[in-house]
């Protein structure tokens, strides 16, 4: 039996970390195997693209070139762990995915959304998660809670209020595109809110 792909989605300091080490833990008492991964990055090649893309400062590249770094990556991490491990059987849970390439590059930063669906359908031909959870946070306690964390990887984190808001109406409008694919999950609650929020959407999606 092939295994499942589960994307959690959201800006910055929506928890997604946090929540998919509480999923992974929760399909793992059913019985499951449960690999968890993250975007960029998942796979050696794209960990070293994901250093470029995460560091230094936001003009550090410009769009379309950083959205052909992010399906570099991307490429490199479905040939070399996601496809692989849903082949065998495992569930694979990733933080992020395309579609925050859509709300980042796309209109975060102003990639043509037609074109990024061409690098997508290149790149993936039309692979896509089975289930997309999408946390949604007041953007000014997202921010709060990631820089927060103090760390290096803050490049995204230092383009402004008005970049953040336009992600999060961004992430809201691609659960509304894809009601089948997506479900949007309110991150603002107790950790122990949102985990059982997101094991409810995933135990009704597949029957758990």
């Amino acid at each position: 039996m092939a295994g499942r792909f589960i994307t959690l989605e959201g800006g910055e300091g929506t928890g997604k970390s946090t929540q998919i080490k509480r999923l992974k833990a929760a399909l793992e008492t059913k019985g499951l195997t449960v690999l968890a991964t993250r975007e960029p990055g998942g796979s050696p090649g794209a960990e070293q693209i994901r250093s470029l893309m995460v560091e230094g400062e936001p003009g550090r590249w410009d769009a379309i070139t950083e959205t052909l770094l992010v399906y570099a990556a991307r490429a490199d991490h479905v040939a070399r762990t996601i496809g692989p491990a849903l082949l065998a059987g495992t569930w694979v849970i990733s933080d992020r995915f395309s579609d925050s390439t859509f709300a980042y590059q796309g209109v975060g930063r102003g990639v043509p959304r037609e074109t990024i669906r061409r690098i997508d359908s290149a790149v993936l031909d039309d692979f896509a998660p089975d289930l997309t959870l999408v946390l949604d946070l007041d953007v000014q306690l997202g921010l709060k809670r990631a820089m927060a964390r103090g760390a290096s990887e803050n490049r995204f984190e230092k383009f402004g209020l008005e970049f953040h808001e336009k992600l999060r109406q961004a992430f809201l409008d691609i659960a509304r595109r894809y009601p089948d694919r997506c479900r949007v999950i309110d991150a603002g609650g107790s950790e122990d809110e949102v985990s059982e929020a997101i094991l409810a959407a995933v135990s009704r999606r597949f029957d758990l």
